[in-house]
């Protein structure tokens, strides 16, 4: 008698649970990508550096720089979907908070395709970026949350801002 309405209850559950939950490859090894920070950048000259608009244009490394890394870093990760178009290899920490460009221990293969996407984590550096540059977060605080849970620093700040 009861069974009938626990099949129907019982799957939605497990939906909603998986489906809330952080898949492994939305965050990245911290064995493979701990982040790694431009040590040009400082708290002291964030107004001459990463506060300057179009600043990060000036410091990203080319596409076939990233490209290859990204087919590389995919395989490392043993990711079962291997179609490039799928990630975007991205700066853990980003470079419009003082992430360095072209060291392979900032950059991933992030996943487009996720509750916890390469585009969420745009919004979290966009949040970042507007908080280091109004001094209401240092620059080590932000490179901080963003390099040891990103998903933990875009429920904390985003939501918030």
């Amino acid at each position: 008698m009861h069974s009938y309405k626990y099949q129907y209850v019982l799957p939605a559950i497990l939906t909603l649970t998986v489906s809330c939950s952080v898949l492994a490859s939305d965050l990245p090894d911290p064995a493979l990508t701990p982040g790694a920070i431009n040590t040009r950048v400082t708290q002291e000259n964030i107004q001459q550096t990463v506060c300057v608009k179009g600043y990060t244009k000036t410091i990203r490394p080319p596409a076939y720089f990233t490209n290859k890394l990204k087919k590389k870093q995919m395989r490392e990760y043993g990711y079962a979907d291997t179609d490039p178009k799928h990630y975007e290899e991205d700066h853990l920490i980003a470079l419009s908070i003082g992430g360095a460009p072209d060291d392979p221990r900032n950059l991933w293969p992030e996943p487009r395709i996720s509750e916890w996407s390469a585009s969420k984590k745009d919004q979290l550096e966009f949040v970042m970026y507007r908080l280091v540059c109004a001094q209401k977060v240092t620059l080590a605080e932000a490179q901080h949350a963003m390099a040891t849970d990103w998903i933990k620093a875009w429920k904390q700040y985003v939501p918030k801002y």
